[in-house]
C-alpha cells in the first residue's frame, strides 16, 4: 500500500527540483518549511540526491543494478523523472549558474488592474533581445478596454522593482514591524523581539543576496495582492506570510547552508 502523504511529500521533492534547479535551494526550502526524513531529521542534499536516484518511485524493483518493473504503483511519472536526472547531468556549477540567470515572474499570480482584471506575465522579442512585461488579460483576450485609463501592458522589470521598493519600506513601519512580531509569536512564543527587529533591519541586504528563484518564492509568502492604478501601485502584505519570513530570516545560518 502506497503511503499517499509520503507520496505526495516525494512528488513534491522531485517537483520543486525541476523548478529550482538547485539541491541547495530545495534543501532550504524544505528545512524552512520543516519537512523531515523518515528518521525524523531535517532533509540534506545527501537525502535528495539518493531520493532522486530510487528507481522504486518508478514503479520499478532494482536487483544487482538492474531495474525491472515492479508490482508496486508508480510515485512519479517517468517524465517527470526525465527532468530531474536531465538537471542533474549539468555540473553543479552550470546548475548554479542556470539558477541566477533564470527571472521567474517575481508577481505572476499577484498582479491586477484597479478594476480586477488579471495581469499575466508576457515576453516579446526584438532581434536576439528578450524583454518582459506584464500584460492585462482583456488585452490578451482581446477585449476592449471599458476606460482610457485602463493599464494594458507593464514593463516587468520596473514594475517589479518599484514593487519590492514599496516592500522595503512597509518592513520599516512600525505597524508593519508589530503585525510581523504577532505573526512570528503565533509559531514560537518565546521569540525574541529583538531577533525580529535585526531580521526586518537586514531585509535589504538578504533579499539581494538571494537567487532569482528564491526572491519569487519570498515574494509569494510576502504578498497578498499588487493594485495597478492611475496613481501607482499598491501592495497588500500577507500577516502570515511575514511570521514565515521572518522565521527563515533567524534560521541559524549553519542551517541554512546545508
Amino acid at each position: 500500500m502506497i503511503n499517499e502523504a509520503e507520496a505526495a511529500t516525494i512528488r513534491h521533492i522531485f517537483q520543486r527540483f525541476v523548478e529550482l534547479g538547485s539541491a541547495t535551494l530545495l534543501t532550504r526550502e524544505l528545512v524552512a518549511g520543516g519537512t523531515l526524513n523518515k528518521r525524523g531529521k531535517p532533509i540534506d542534499k545527501g537525502f535528495l540526491y539518493k531520493l532522486f536516484r530510487n528507481r522504486l518511485y518508478l514503479g520499478e524493483a532494482v536487483h544487482k543494478g538492474t531495474s525491472y518493473p515492479g508490482e508496486h504503483q508508480a510515485i512519479i511519472t517517468s517524465e517527470l523523472w526525465d527532468q530531474v536526472h536531465a538537471i542533474l547531468q549539468e555540473s553543479p556549477r552550470q546548475r548554479a549558474a542556470n539558477t541566477r540567470t533564470q527571472t521567474p515572474a517575481l508577481l505572476k499570480g499577484l498582479i491586477f488592474t484597479d478594476r480586477g482584471i488579471a495581469m499575466t506575465p508576457t515576453v516579446t522579442k526584438k532581434g536576439s533581445r528578450h524583454y518582459r512585461y506584464y500584460t492585462s488579460m482583456d488585452a490578451i483576450r482581446n477585449r476592449a478596454c471599458e476606460r482610457r485609463d485602463s493599464f494594458v501592458r507593464l514593463n516587468a522589470g520596473m514594475v517589479e522593482a518599484a514593487v519590492v521598493q514599496h516592500i522595503r519600506s512597509l518592513l520599516r513601519t512600525p505597524e508593519i514591524a508589530a503585525r510581523a512580531m504577532e505573526a512570528a509569536r503565533r509559531n514560537d512564543p518565546d521569540i525574541d523581539e529583538q531577533e525580529v527587529v535585526a531580521a526586518l533591519a537586514g531585509f535589504d541586504g538578504l533579499w539581494e543576496s538571494l537567487f532569482p528563484a528564491e526572491q519569487a518564492r519570498i515574494a509569494r509568502l510576502l504578498i497578498e495582492r499588487v493594485t495597478v492604478s492611475a496613481d501607482g501601485l499598491a501592495v497588500d502584505l500577507r500577516t502570515e506570510g511575514l511570521g514565515s519570513v521572518i522565521r527563515e530570516m533567524i534560521t541559524p545560518k549553519q542551517e541554512l547552508a546545508a
